[in-house]
């Protein structure tokens, strides 16, 4: 027996940012000020990624219940992730003229939420004409396009156009879609300067039609878990290059709403369509003072969706005969060795959000203060519809099947999307909300050279957090949650002897959160220093918290997040030093526990509310030894854990499933980081770069019983300026070519430390390291 959770909030997203605090040393921007005084890191090479081809590092995002971790303008691009995720409507591309990283103080101060956050602002119209062109590819096929035009179309009024165009068919090819993401965004800005350049008004209109499939459906593959911390390749399955994917593009779901059964494909469900529109105005006075405001407007439908292993077993251990059907239309009998469980779940929301910033700025003699007000809604018609299937697990590198099991089928097996295919409609992990929230805050932030030695940064941020809507967390006539059961939708009766009625719940909360941020710098000599930081942040649950069957712990959130160390500049030498402390309460999380009822996979949501916290220690280094080189290297020790990380639940056949993982090491996060990120410029226009990421064991299930040994995330690449208007790159992901499994194993969170043995050689489910891949890009100007 071996047991699965899942979970839609990733605990890695949380965990990730616990590492960026104890890696998030400060940014050395000159001698004389520590970037206590920034709003931005340095040295984080934003957007080299090793999961992905077109988006921001995955370290970058922030907590589960705080997922705002791209800005652009001064506003996030997407009030929530799930279901419209930063990929489908933004890519660093053309369009921008900055991109960089607020630092984790910033962001706790501006927007409410902990973690770094991504830093964008639009290229706006400039006089003369302007144009860039970025062009990218790979030599697995991606196609990438973007362009952007601006220039002068009156005295003092500016245009500024871009059209982004992305053809990716993923590093393998799948039957069901030509393509693993196929996204296209369109920006028009207006801008209109006035009263000598002191203002400038900007009116924005913004479309994006996006298909992410690789985001959540295609990073899984089978392996053989050898038990020693690494894996094989099972048979001629290559680990990143082989598709995983059913041949067919079919999915059968239950709609939450309606009841209603539908068909849809991968490639439709997974549609992300927004229209945007921004005004923005800035107006600078002579006397430091400076006031800007953003006000934006976005409709959008955002869709993601799950693909994700549950148990994957012999087949001889199961009570179904499947069949499959041939290529000739024929029904046979499956006599494949394996069988892999998948639950789909169909993530579809209906958005409509305002964000309103205002700022008013004024920069001193020794400091700049800073009063700002947020003024963010957004309502959204949510639903998660989840559905399972069965499909094949070959060895010989062909494409999987989905598998026909005939206990299913019925009088119309086959008709509407054959129900001997698909089973436990809404059982698993559905989902459901409607409502809107609203936050207003006010916010300050002062930056203080109390002295010629001394900075001191400091700020606060007063929130009121407003939810309204309904829900599907329903109660029984004896005050307990109904849990979801097998076609589970709004207006259904749960089985006997429960017999309740599923109906929207009300949901109704008003609540007050805050965050204090202060950084100090003190400089003992003009190279060395001191300098800590310490950011407190209270929370409370979001809209998607509500999302299960039954309801989140609504008390408060706090974050407490301290760092202190050294810091030394020179001419040729940056260096920081620091130990950090985080941590987390009343996590919110909602479990799906797999077990094996006399042969059949059954699987149920727990729900868990949970601590974390960890301890670290950094080092981060800029060195310049000699003209033409750099050096960046990264350092850290962290050792984040689970804080009363317990929950279970009991399957039909009476077998209590738990999990207490408190004091555990968190699952998919190394204790040791290193980054070494050396270039040369060859000559004064030819760039050789290298970057080296290593990290070390991950443990690849809460109960710490499985793990993955360290690994390298390798880059590098050669950048030619031509001209002044060509430039031409060629990089490589993974030049060492390593293979493998990291993150988490599908069907393993049940098993323990002293049973982990006997799982020695067994065929697991999991995901995988990005193969190695040659870029190609360019970039003209004009």
């Amino acid at each position: 027996m071996r047991a699965n959770i899942q979970t839609k909030q990733r605990v890695s997203a949380l965990v990730l940012l616990l590492a960026c605090a104890c890696t998030g040393a400060f940014a050395q921007q000159d001698s004389t000020k520590v970037a206590s005084n920034t709003k931005e890191e340095a040295n984080r090479n934003v957007m080299l990624n090793a999961a992905s081809a077109n988006g921001p590092r995955e370290i970058q995002i922030g907590l589960p219940s705080a997922d705002v971790n791209v800005l652009e303008n001064g506003i996030p691009v997407t009030y929530a992730t799930n279901p419209h995720s930063v990929n489908s409507l933004w890519r660093a591309d053309a369009s921008l003229n900055h991109v960089g990283l607020l630092k984790i103080s910033e962001t706790a101060i501006t927007t409410g939420n902990i973690g770094y956050a991504v830093n964008s602002f639009t290229q706006l119209g400039e006089k003369g004409f302007h144009g860039t062109l970025n062009y990218k590819s790979n030599h697995f096929g991606m196609q990438e396009f973007s362009l952007n035009l601006n220039g002068e179309i009156a005295n003092d009024w500016f245009y500024s156009g871009s059209i982004y165009q992305d053809f990716d068919p993923g590093t393998f090819k799948i039957k069901s879609t030509p393509f693993q993401d196929r996204t296209q965004i369109y920006k028009f800005a207006l801008t209109k300067r006035y009263n000598n350049n002191r203002g400038e008004f900007t009116a924005m209109y913004h479309y994006s039609n996006s298909h992410p499939v690789y985001m959540y459906a295609t990073q899984s593959a089978p392996f053989i878990y050898v038990g020693d911390g690494s894996v094989r390749e099972l048979g001629a399955f290559a680990l990143g290059t082989t598709s995983y994917l059913p041949v067919d593009n079919e999915m059968v779901y239950r709609d939450m709403r309606t009841g209603e059964l539908k068909r849809t494909n991968l490639y439709d469900a997974v549609q992300n369509k927004g229209s945007e529109f921004t005004l923005m105005n800035n107006y600078n006075w002579d006397n430091g003072l400076s006031w800007k405001v953003i006000m934006k407007y976005d409709h959008a439908t955002g869709s993601c969706v799950y693909q994700t292993p549950m148990e994957l077993s012999q087949r001889a251990n199961s009570a179904i005969n499947y069949m499959y059907e041939a290529e000739d239309g024929s029904m046979r009998a499956y006599d494949g060795e394996y069988v892999q469980s998948r639950m789909s779940c169909l993530n579809r929301g209906f958005i409509d959000e305002v964000m309103f910033t205002t700022e008013l700025s004024r920069k001193l003699s020794n400091g700049t203060w800073r009063l700002g007000l947020n003024e963010w809604y957004y309502d959204i018609d949510y639903a998660s519809n989840t559905t399972m299937y069965d499909q094949s697990v070959p060895t010989d590198g062909s494409y999987p099947v989905r598998l026909y099991n005939p206990d299913y089928a019925t009088s119309t097996a086959r008709v509407y999307g054959g129900n001997g295919y698909y089973y436990d409609f809404n059982k698993n992990a559905s989902e459901y909300y409607k409502g809107h929230e609203n936050k207003l805050a006010v916010y300050f932030t002062h930056d203080w050279d109390v002295t010629d030695k001394f900075n001191l940064y400091y700020g606060a941020r007063l929130e009121y957090q407003a939810l309204r809507g309904n829900n599907a967390a329903v109660k029984d006539a004896d005050g307990n949650f109904v849990g979801r059961f097998a076609d589970y939708y709004l207006g259904a009766t749960a089985p006997t002897p429960n017999g309740t009625k599923i109906e929207p719940t009300p949901m109704e909360y008003d609540w007050f959160n805050y965050a204090l941020s202060a950084a100090a710098t003190y400089k003992l000599t003009k190279q060395f220093g001191f300098t800590g930081d310490f950011t407190y942040i209270t929370q409370h649950p979001r809209i998607e918290n509500f999302a299960p069957a039954v309801l989140p712990n609504t008390d408060k959130i706090s974050v407490p997040l301290g760092r202190a160390g050294i810091y030394y500049n020179n001419e040729w030498l940056s260096l920081t030093s620091l130990f950090s402390y985080i941590s987390k309460t009343n996590n919110n999380s909602t479990l799906n526990l797999q077990h094996s009822v006399n042969g059949v996979n059954e699987i149920l949501a727990a729900p868990l509310n949970y601590d974390i916290k960890t301890l670290g220690w950094t080092t981060d280094v800029v060195a310049r030894p000699f003209k033409g080189f750099d050096l960046h290297f990264l350092f850290t020790y962290q050792k984040p854990t689970y804080k009363k990380y317990e929950t279970s639940v009991e399957f039909s056949d009476g077998y209590v499933g738990q999990i207490n993982a408190t004091g555990n090491i968190v699952a998919e996060i190394p204790q040791v980081i290193v980054e070494i990120d050396p270039s040369y410029m060859i000559t004064k226009d030819l760039k050789i770069w290298t970057s080296f990421r290593y990290f070390s064991k991950t443990y690849a299930n809460i109960n710490d019983a499985y793990y993955f040994n360290g690994r390298w995330e390798t880059f590098g690449g050669l950048n030619w300026q031509v001209n002044k208007k060509l430039s031409l790159g060629c990089s490589v992901v993974n030049f060492l070519n390593q293979t493998g499994a990291k993150g988490s194993i599908a069907g393993a969170e049940l098993v323990t430390k002293e049973e982990a043995g006997k799982y020695a050689n067994t065929v697991m489910a999991g995901s995988y390291i990005r193969p190695f891949t040659v870029e190609f890009s360019a970039q003209l100007k004009f």
